[in-house]
């Protein structure tokens, strides 16, 4: 991890997001659009810009939890969440399993190790000095 100021806390809202984004994945997607499913189900393929965005969010979010030469950690480790999303999906009736949707998630990990290469990958020291400049840590 980088030398980051208030590491105990990004680790614990990474555990949170983690938790977030499984829960999400295999509740039922009416649950979150029930009005709207039916237009959203038009426009083909939703569901896996949906993962490729989750993954890229969540490879640049721990891009900026951990040092350049830990990006290929955070692939695998991206990757094997995709994996076991999609075996929790695939033990519930509501939810499936499907090869598209991993394949998605892998276009995201590669869509956020690019931006994390092109810059963003230390967004979080960024944000430590932003907070801490401003006077976020006065106790």
């Amino acid at each position: 991890m980088l030398p980051l100021r208030f590491a105990r806390h990004w680790q614990i809202a990474s555990a949170i997001l983690l938790l977030a984004i499984l829960t999400a994945a295999v509740l039922p997607a009416i649950w979150f659009l029930p009005d709207r499913l039916k237009l959203i189900s038009l426009f083909g393929g939703v569901d896996k810009w949906a993962h490729a965005l989750a993954f890229a969010f969540l490879t640049v979010w721990f891009a900026g939890l951990y040092p350049r030469k830990a990006y290929w950690r955070i692939a695998i480790g991206m990757t094997a969440y995709g994996v076991l999303i999609e075996l929790c999906q695939g033990l519930i009736s509501h939810r499936t399993a499907e090869l598209p949707d991993l394949g998605a998630d892998v276009i995201g990990i590669a869509a956020g190790l690019s931006l994390a290469l092109l810059g963003a990958g230390s967004w979080c020291l960024w944000f430590e000095n932003w907070y801490t400049a401003r006077g976020g840590d006065r106790g």
